[in-house]
């Protein structure tokens, strides 16, 4: 009597909690603690062609619907037994996982492929691959300051080669943040503006390998 009394209140245990990313773990978690307790049979019995007991089927129900958020509770509602749940949770997980796996390997493959173009202004190109990197990161995957860094200036047109280069040589990519690359960025873009060409528009100049070099020393200024 005292055994039926302590897998009783089983129900009222603390399990663990779904969430978006976690569902391996929480299904081992799930496992042990129904197992431990004498109901996960009625998830996975050892014969599959046993009759599992009603009690037991009610119990391991009752401590899914515990470990699970209401929306996902609202989409399995109608399943009547523990097995038929669980299968319905795992549907659901897995397929939600496999669905943000392609959607980040999509994000990713833009996110490869940017470059700015001719004429494109440096705002409008940050801000689409902020938006990019913002979505990838949102999905829960990580991806490095120091990986964007590097992105942002193998994506830069010939015109930001000078800086770019001074960035690569001198500044630390490792540590650097996106604002401050792009605000160098915007900074030598300012001063390209104020760069007349030989017929008058504000090209930048051809410059020589040694004023190149000086240039170069110049623009390492920014980033001490």
């Amino acid at each position: 009597m005292e055994t039926e009394k302590n897998k009783e209140s089983t129900v009222g245990l603390n399990y663990p909690m779904l969430t978006r990313g976690n569902y391996t773990v929480w299904a081992l978690k799930m496992k042990a603690c129904m197992d431990a307790h004498g109901i996960w049979v009625a998830v996975s019995p050892k014969d599959p062609k046993a009759v599992v007991e009603e009690k037991k089927d009610k119990m391991a129900l009752a401590v899914i619907y515990q470990g699970i958020p209401e929306d996902i509770l609202l989409s399995i509602a109608e399943k009547e037994t523990a097995k038929e749940a669980w299968e319905a949770v795992k549907v659901l997980c897995q397929g939600a996982e496999r669905v943000k796996a392609a959607r980040i390997q999509t994000l990713r493959s833009e996110f490869e492929a940017m470059i700015m173009k001719e004429g494109e202004s440096l705002d409008d190109f940050c801000l689409k691959l902020n938006g990019l990197v913002t979505n990838i990161r949102t999905l829960g995957d990580e991806m490095a300051e120091a990986y964007v860094v590097k992105k942002v200036l193998r994506a830069m047109p010939h015109k930001f080669l000078q800086i770019t280069s001074a960035i690569e040589q001198f500044g630390d990519l490792e540590k650097m943040s996106i604002e401050e690359v792009i605000g160098s960025l915007k900074a030598h873009e300012e001063r390209l503006r104020g760069q007349p060409d030989a017929s008058g528009g504000t090209n930048q100049l051809l410059l020589t390998e040694e004023e190149w070099r000086k240039k170069d020393k110049e623009e390492s200024k920014l980033l001490d």
